[in-house]
């Protein structure tokens, strides 16, 4: 597996992953919360923040992570490469690269929660609902 950067040409395969990753790991975003974020996270999401691709071999998108500033804004792993360590890879590189410390983690998703505090996040606040005002609850984490 090797790590780079993301192109505009990447976009499309990106938001399969995110789609794959978010119906195995979301099991409360709907099926009209997931039409509606598609074409968000591709107009809105990935052309404003930073992104690291981690790629197979064969130079298929295995994750990806997106940060702001000192913030993680996005870290999807297609549902088949999870637990091969691919999310704590880009995580490291994230926060060791790119000076991230800060990120948002849906509260109904207590796999992410979990992920992010054995790396070394603690919750410092929580959010009723997420950036968009959609009912999901959201914890603030901080390295």
């Amino acid at each position: 597996m090797k790590i780079e950067n993301a192109l505009p040409e990447h976009y499309a395969e990106m938001l399969a992953v995110w789609e794959d990753s978010v119906r195995a790991t979301h099991d409360f975003i709907s099926e009209a919360d997931i039409a509606f974020f598609k074409p968000v996270i591709l107009e809105h999401g990935f052309p404003n923040v930073t992104l690291k691709i981690a790629l197979s071999d064969q130079g298929r998108i295995l994750g990806f992570i997106g940060t702001a500033e000192q913030r993680i804004e996005m870290l999807f792993v297609l549902n088949a490469a999870r637990g091969q360590g691919i999310g704590k890879r880009l995580l490291q590189l994230a926060m060791k690269q790119l000076g991230a410390t800060q990120v948002d983690v849906n509260e109904q998703n207590p796999q992410a929660v979990g992920f992010y505090q054995r790396m070394g996040f603690k919750v410092v606040s929580r959010s009723p609902t997420d950036s968009m005002g959609k009912p999901f609850p959201i914890l603030h984490l901080s390295l």
